[in-house]
């Protein structure tokens, strides 16, 4: 399950904007309306986190030259 943060969507400037968490599959569709108050919402992007291991510079890479695709 992956936890999901959406935000009200008010509608008038004056009510201000509620964020909350919410754990879902991965398969679900997005929530459009809040479940405890039944308010317009939208999912938030946010970002993750990333981890790279084992990513090194050797004598014979081609990374910086054009020939990798990375440039």
């Amino acid at each position: 399950m992956a936890t999901y943060i959406y935000e009200t969507v008010p509608d008038s400037p004056e009510v201000p904007v509620r964020r909350f968490e919410i754990k879902q599959s991965m398969k679900d569709a997005p929530l459009t309306r809040d479940p405890q108050t039944g308010e317009k919402v939208r999912r938030v992007i946010a970002g993750g986190l990333g981890i790279l291991t084992g990513a090194r510079s050797s004598p014979k890479s081609t990374c910086g030259t054009g020939r990798c695709g990375c440039c």
